[in-house]
């Protein structure tokens, strides 16, 4: 029961959706430099490329990208058809694709939920329908495939910023979760989410560059998260020390979700 074999994640096959940039980008990376082939989901083409060209850089693990569009659901067939042409089982699945809107409450449109949602809930089940059959032939008792949904502590909080499409979708996306969890348990499949704070990312960069000292006073760890701090929690959720974790919602957020304001 040694930490190298409790967190091993060594020849598993991963896909992660929005995996070339932000918080996607610190979770393949995780994966990469600890020994998985992780397959990067990004419907922008050249950044997918950068990020393969990185991540094999460092060795150990392999990268690979695959360009799709997820707002068309052609590209999440193909997506799935690609995956399955290139391996015969898929070990964790990474929903990290997502999208953002604000606007002022009296001004926000109806295409912000249309389009928002669509990306945060709807294609996360999509995606993981699809790709089901190959995350049930990697499946065992001990050693279940893997569902990692990357939501939002504005899914369980109430944010200050007018993103209501956003905070209902993380919300909607935490609960789909579980009942994924629930369903797909039988099968040998677990099925979590990540509650993640604020990080470094292009969603959040103009947020971190206009408030960026009040959402550090905001966490009571004083600081925004690291690479580290959700590649750990994705490795944690994939190996043998997350086997028997199904349907929890986890705060990867240093603790902003449990701060009082007054």
């Amino acid at each position: 029961m040694d930490a190298q074999s409790l967190f091993n994640v060594e020849g598993k096959v991963v896909l992660v959706t929005g995996g070339a940039k932000g918080i996607g980008r610190m979770i393949s990376e995780g994966y990469v430099t600890n020994g998985a082939t992780v397959y990067i989901a990004s419907r922008d083409a050249k950044a997918g490329e950068k990020a393969v060209s990185e991540l094999n850089a460092l060795g150990k693990g392999k990268a690979h990208a695959i360009t799709a569009d997820f707002y068309k659901y052609e590209d999440v067939k193909k997506l799935a058809e690609e995956l399955g042409k290139r391996e015969s089982k898929l070990h964790v699945l990474v929903n990290n694709s997502g999208s953002n809107w604000g606007a002022p409450y009296d001004e926000y449109p109806t295409a912000a939920f249309t389009r928002v949602l669509t990306l945060n809930v709807h294609r996360v089940f999509d995606i993981t329908q699809l790709v089901t059959p190959l995350l049930e032939k990697a499946a065992a008792p001990n050693d279940p495939a893997r569902i990692i949904n990357i939501g939002s502590v504005d899914g369980l909080r109430v944010p200050s910023l007018e993103t209501f499409a956003y905070s209902t979708s993380k919300a909607g996306l935490h609960h789909m979760s579980r009942v994924l969890a629930n369903h797909l348990g039988k099968r040998n499949i677990t099925s979590n989410s990540l509650a993640c704070g604020p990080f470094e990312s292009k969603m959040m960069a103009a947020t971190l560059e206009s408030m960026g000292d009040v959402i550090k006073d905001g966490v009571p760890l004083g600081r925004i998260g690291t690479p580290q701090d959700v590649a750990g929690a994705c490795l944690f959720l994939s190996s043998r020390a997350g086997a028997y974790i199904n349907g929890a919602t986890i705060s990867v957020d240093g603790g902003s979700s449990i701060s009082a304001k007054l």
